[in-house]
């Protein structure tokens, strides 16, 4: 079934060139770019009041770079090598074509002697039980395997980076970008699909002792990294959708995490102009409750003007962050699994405004907000199917067992033009995703 379509695509249309994100050209040239000049990515820096990436000096990544930091990578290896290459010296690294960190398949990175097949028999819960976590021979081995994937897809992002993809087509398949304790990074048009974990645990005492599978892995980790700016790509599972998983001991043989996750003290993140497709767990703003030393007061994260479909839950879920969600489209179809959108957690303060919500019929608003923790939220100007909502009230009234309540005590001021929820479908579907700045 297809979700009800409410937005003029007239008025889209007409919108969508007005929705494109503002760009500063290099960090020392002209701000706009000459008629017939060819544009250079890489060069491109975050516009002024952009979201909190702008906040202080802003976000320029590696657009000062000279020409002998300047890389075009066709393989996971020379895009590793580029990025260990320099030490902190401002980089450009231009991705062309689909480069795969896993092309060789998940059996080259299994340790000898690892048998899933004997996995399974061992750890049935038939033999096994549920009241302990796994441990072996097998497990050993699995733990093993799990290592040298880590190894193997992890790639390490410097300071003063600008990783884009060149042209239309290209992005990564199956690697993790780690942005970690870091400063200034753009990440920009790429096709990035979600890292598949070959090798998942069992857990047998997960899921109140029915056990469930566990992965790693997300798409692009900002660990305690400040400055980044995640710009026109899209995020997605691809090839590998979790419909096409199977199921072992009853339970999905789940090889997804994240999309994107904002963790540990990171702060200053501007996320724009993404398309985020067809994933479970799509953003985490802060991984614990627990996190408070190094979370509180920072977590500053802004999203807009992304376009979010197929999702299950967490777009975003928030702890401890000021985080300013404003002119994204969501939209749920009546054939897929939904969760929610905005998970409320622990001292979140999430201003949720401006949005649209492309819902299915039979598919509540009220689900749109979900309650984890005692915390008040903004949410304000969303529109749910063409109709002004109060998301709040909707939820309130369906879920009174988890009443949320209204003021997340502050107001965002770096924000670029606010474009009306009613033309933001129109805006956002043409707009967001790979191959689309304009």
């Amino acid at each position: 079934m297809n979700p009800q379509v409410w937005h003029g695509h007239a008025i889209g249309r007409a919108a969508a060139l007005a929705g494109c994100v503002s760009l500063v050209l290099g960090v020392t040239g002209a701000g706009v770019a000459q008629a017939g000049s060819t544009r250079d990515l890489g060069r491109e820096v975050l516009a002024a009041g952009d979201g909190w990436a702008s906040e202080g000096a802003g976000t320029s990544g590696g657009s000062a770079a000279d020409a002998a930091h300047i890389y075009t990578v066709t393989t996971w290896a020379e895009f590793k090598a580029a990025l260990a290459d320099g030490g902190t010296a401002p980089r450009i690294i231009k991705v062309k074509g689909l480069i795969d960190a896993v092309s060789e398949g998940c059996d080259a990175l299994a340790a000898e002697g690892y048998d899933f097949q004997e996995y399974l028999a061992d750890y049935d819960p038939a033999v096994w039980g549920n009241d302990t976590p796994v441990s072996g021979e097998q497990e050993d081995l699995r733990a093993a395997s799990a290592a040298n994937q880590d190894k193997m897809i992890k790639a390490s992002v410097p300071a003063n980076t600008t990783i884009v993809g060149v042209g239309r087509d290209s992005g990564i398949r199956g690697g993790s970008l780690q942005i970690r304790g870091v400063d200034n990074v753009i990440v920009r048009n790429l096709t990035i699909e979600a890292p598949l974990d070959c090798f998942p645990q069992w857990d047998p005492t997960d899921d109140n002792k029915t056990g469930a599978w566990n992965s790693e892995y997300d798409g692009v980790v900002v660990y305690g990294s400040t400055h980044v700016w995640i710009d026109h790509n899209t995020l997605t599972d691809g090839r590998y959708p979790d419909s096409s998983l199977p199921e072992y001991f009853g339970k999905v043989y789940q090889q997804h995490d994240g999309l994107v996750d904002v963790v540990r003290g990171a702060n200053y993140v501007t996320v724009s102009w993404n398309s985020f497709k067809n994933h479970d767990k799509t953003i985490l703003i802060g991984n614990s409750d627990s996190a408070g030393s190094t979370d509180s007061g920072k977590l500053k994260v802004t999203l807009h003007h992304n376009r979010f479909e197929g999702i299950v839950e967490r777009a975003p879920r928030v702890r401890f962050g000021q985080v300013d969600s404003y002119n994204n489209h969501f939209v749920v179809t009546g054939d897929q699994k939904f969760g929610y959108v905005f998970g409320i957690g622990a001292s979140s303060q999430l201003n949720a405004t401006d949005n649209a919500f492309s819902l299915a019929a039979g598919v509540s608003p009220g689900k749109v907000l979900k309650k984890w923790s005692e915390a008040p939220l903004t949410a304000a100007n969303n529109y749910v199917n063409g109709r002004l909502t109060d998301l709040i009230a909707v939820h309130n009234a369906e879920f009174p067992a988890e009443t949320l309540q209204s003021g997340a005590g502050w107001t965002p001021t770096l924000r670029t033009k606010v474009d009306h929820p009613r033309a933001v479908p129109g805006i956002v579907d043409h707009g967001a995703g790979a191959g689309r700045i304009c």
